[in-house]
This record gives C-alpha cells, sequence and structure tokens, in this order.
C-alpha cells in the first residue's frame, strides 16, 4: 500500500470545518478533541472500546485521555504534522457509533437503556 501525500489544514479552515460537521469537537494545541462524558466506569470503557475498534479498523489512532466519566479524544496526522482528512473523517465515525441512540433509529425496537440511574451510560449531546 502507497502512503498518499495528505494536507494538513490551517487553523482556520479547521476551525470552520468543525463548526459545520462536528459541533461538538474544538481544535485546541494542534489537536481536535471531544470530551465524551459517561455515567461512570463501565460506560467509559465501553466508550474508549469503541473508539480503540474504529481506530484499529481505520489504522489512524487517537490519543485518549481517561476518566471516571468521560473519555477524551484527541486526533492528529502525525505524517502531515496537522489536522487532515483522515482526523475528520475518523472524528465523524467516531461521533456517529459512539452517539447512536437505537430509539431513534429503529422506531422503538430497540428502545436503549433505561433513565434509570442503575442503567444510565452516556450523557448525549
Amino acid at each position: 500500500m502507497t502512503r498518499k501525500e495528505e494536507k494538513a489544514y490551517s487553523q482556520e479552515e479547521i476551525e470552520q470545518r468543525l463548526k459545520q460537521e462536528l459541533p461538538q469537537w474544538y481544535y485546541e494545541n494542534g489537536w481536535i478533541r471531544r470530551k465524551f462524558k459517561t455515567h461512570g466506569w463501565k460506560a467509559t470503557l465501553m466508550v474508549v472500546n469503541t473508539v480503540g475498534h474504529l481506530a484499529e479498523a481505520a489504522w489512524h489512532h487517537p490519543d485518549l485521555t481517561v476518566s471516571y466519566a468521560f473519555v477524551i479524544v484527541k486526533l492528529m496526522t502525525h505524517t502531515a504534522k496537522g489536522i487532515t482528512d483522515k482526523d475528520f473523517a475518523l472524528a465523524k465515525k467516531i461521533e456517529e457509533v459512539v452517539q447512536w441512540r437505537p430509539d431513534s433509529e429503529t422506531g422503538g425496537i430497540l428502545e436503549g437503556t433505561p433513565d434509570d440511574p442503575r442503567f444510565r451510560y452516556l450523557k448525549y449531546d
């Protein structure tokens, strides 16, 4: 497999794309970032594993900060020394999968986690 030359976007281009395409993400210190809030350790680990699966399948690996009730995902293309289409594509897939709510897509067939403190999962946007 031949590696394509990847164009790194300017800060202005990154911020504009985030505003339009990924409004929950932000640009800071050379990375695009997103903080996913959870209701506790079990959900945090599930977010980490989900991001890990998507990153490995994409062969593009983020930095993660993991705590009891949140996960921060940071993306940058090291070979391009900046943010590229690769980062936006993986961020969109992470957003799509982590924020997925079955009740909104399946017409109630898959009901989602109950609104009960014992079963709460993510703090959805």
